[in-house]
């Protein structure tokens, strides 16, 4: 079976991408958790990262964002170099991590506020911005609440409206409806989708539900122990994998074994590429 490879959208062009990554590798000792990966993505995309746990989604991400220094590689976002240009890298784009990062004994208008001063957002009109963000995740009636006292999917609302405060470019969000009722997760999509629509941002999310990366994204990479696999439209990549759903696609590339007890698919996608190149 032949898949892998790159392949450009055909939705628009690539020619100056808003996140550039070139052989990128990120090490621990002899753990190599990103492997020589590179992709682009084109302003105003929504892409999603795909692969199980331990794939090396959320360690590019942790990169892309300045969390993590490369070992390799370059990576560049919005223009900026992010190893050697962090302040303007960080001012580029707003970020939903998987784990809450929200000060429960805040309000949520205090929330928004101490963003502002981090993000050093200037204070003109900064409470109009507040009131525009607030009221489009559907928040502004409940402001002064404190966020302990908020749901799961109200807290996932306001760290994205908080991601937004200081206008960024790109919006990263990591696995941001793990945890939430469907009804809930189905309402936080629809958000992003208008966001995308209204500004023009570009949307970098990782999920571990197929059916929300088919939902809303434009292009989807598959990537598992450091390796990106496929990238493409959900079409390109059933195509690619010779399968009929993105489902089946991913499981194609990812394996259906746990981990422990089998090689991976990927693993023997590998093995198979390095079969072919007579390595």
């Amino acid at each position: 079976m032949q898949f892998g490879g790159q392949v450009t959208s055909r939705l628009k062009p690539m020619s100056e991408p808003i996140i550039f990554i070139q052989d990128l590798v990120k090490k621990y000792g002899d753990f190599t958790a990103v492997d020589h990966i590179s992709l682009e993505v084109a302003p105003g995309e929504i892409f999603a990262f795909l692969g199980p746990n331990g794939a090396g989604k959320s360690t590019t991400i942790k990169m892309l964002t300045t969390l993590l220094h490369p070992t390799s590689g370059v990576i560049k976002l919005a223009g900026f170099d992010v190893v050697t240009e962090q302040n303007e890298t960080r001012k580029s784009f707003g970020v939903v991590f998987q784990d809450p990062s929200l000060d429960n004994d805040l309000t949520a208008y205090e929330n928004m506020e101490l963003h502002a001063v981090l993000y050093d957002v200037s204070s003109h009109d900064l409470a109009k911005r507040i009131k525009e963000l607030l009221t489009l995740l559907e928040l502004w009636d409940r402001k002064d609440s404190l966020v302990r006292t908020y749901s799961g999917g109200m807290r996932r609302r306001l760290e994205i409206a908080r991601g937004l405060l200081h206008q960024p470019k790109v919006l990263f969000l990591d696995e941001p409806t793990l945890g939430l009722d469907t009804q809930t997760r189905n309402l936080l999509w629809t958000y992003v989708q208008k966001l995308r629509k209204d500004t023009g941002m570009t949307i970098f999310m990782t999920t571990h539900y197929i059916e929300e990366a088919e939902m809303v994204a434009d292009r989807i990479a598959f990537i598992d122990h450091g390796i990106i696999a496929v990238i493409g439209t959900t079409a390109e990549l059933c195509k690619q994998t010779q399968t009929k759903t993105l489902e089946e696609a991913y499981l194609k590339v990812t394996g259906t074994s746990i981990r422990d007890e089998s090689v991976s698919a990927s693993q023997n996608w590998k093995m198979m590429r390095a079969g072919r190149n007579g390595r």
